[in-house]
């Protein structure tokens, strides 16, 4: 009797033990989704990560973003990458300090949004140079564009300056000798239009208005619309002079607000990106269409 007693309470104790052992291991793996010390180590260890928030266009800046958040997350700091695609928000967020920096524009168009908008708006680093490409719907050539074809190019104010000496660049318009990227130009500065129709139209419309166009029309599209719409430079008509001062004048920039450059999170990030492994991605990605300025 003595054992049968013995034995009732040893299998009573084995299976609350056992009990014990699942409700802890159940309760681990739906924090974390799994059961080990080096999970909840590195939990704890992210929560005390120094968080950068960087507004970007989606391709390629938040693409390239994407390559340093390891590297930075060993440095202590959390990349958040926000995405925006239009051209106003991010500079607005970063004026406000919802931004620790934007990854988006090059310098003539962050210096015309702080003249249009009273902002303090600097660059930090150079990061990147997008070509701008000429592509067309059911045209071969330059020399296939026909007189009188409807030629779409973005409105915004440096990147229509762009577009038009990308014309210029291709003998489809005449500007005024005294053209420049720093003064800039627009439609009414043109000289001679060659007999063509030039329509500036929203930046981010123009791959869209173009691939609903008629045969024959033509477009200046810039480098990340151009991406985002499957388009290469090799599949363009014609692309800036890469040798020219394009490349400068027209670099992406990291944009921070006057005073920020020199932080230690903002330093972190340009250190993160303007390194080999950055620059190898960007040319075993995008093929050209990005090139890297570091």
């Amino acid at each position: 009797m003595k054992k049968k007693f013995a034995l009732a309470l040893a299998l009573v104790l084995a299976l609350g033990a056992f009990t014990g052992c699942s409700s802890k291991g159940g309760s681990s793996a739906s924090v974390s989704g799994s059961g080990s010390d080096a999970a909840s180590s590195s939990s704890a260890q992210t929560g005390d990560l120094e968080t950068i928030t960087v507004g970007a266009s989606s391709t390629p800046h938040a693409e390239i973003l994407e390559q340093v958040k390891d590297s930075l997350a060993q440095e202590g700091y959390d990349l958040k990458i926000v995405v925006y695609d239009d051209y106003v928000l991010p500079n607005r967020a970063l004026a406000d300090g919802s931004l620790d920096a934007n990854y988006f524009q090059h310098t003539p168009y962050l210096n015309s949004y702080n003249a249009s908008n009273g902002t303090d708006l600097v660059s930090a680093a150079k990061i990147h140079y997008e070509p701008f490409g000429l592509y067309g719907n059911g045209v071969a050539s330059v020399a296939d564009i026909q007189s009188g074809a409807t030629i779409l190019i973005p409105a915004d104010d440096s990147n229509e300056t762009r577009a038009l000496f990308l014309l210029a660049q291709e003998g489809l318009i005449d500007l005024p000798e005294e053209a420049s990227a720093e003064t800039g130009v627009t439609t009414l500065d043109i000289k001679d239009d060659h007999g063509f129709d030039i329509q500036a139209v929203q930046a981010d419309t123009v791959p869209t208005q173009l691939a609903n166009s008629a045969q024959g029309t033509v477009a200046v599209i810039n480098g990340n619309y151009a991406l985002q719409a499957g388009l290469h430079t090799e599949d363009a008509l014609a692309v800036e002079d890469a040798s020219g001062d394009a490349a400068q004048t027209y670099a992406n920039v990291i944009a921070v607000r006057n005073g920020d450059e020199n932080t230690p999170k903002i330093k972190a990030l340009i250190s993160a990106l303007e390194t080999d492994s950055v620059k190898q991605y960007i040319a075993d990605k995008y093929h050209g269409a990005v090139v890297a300025m570091f």
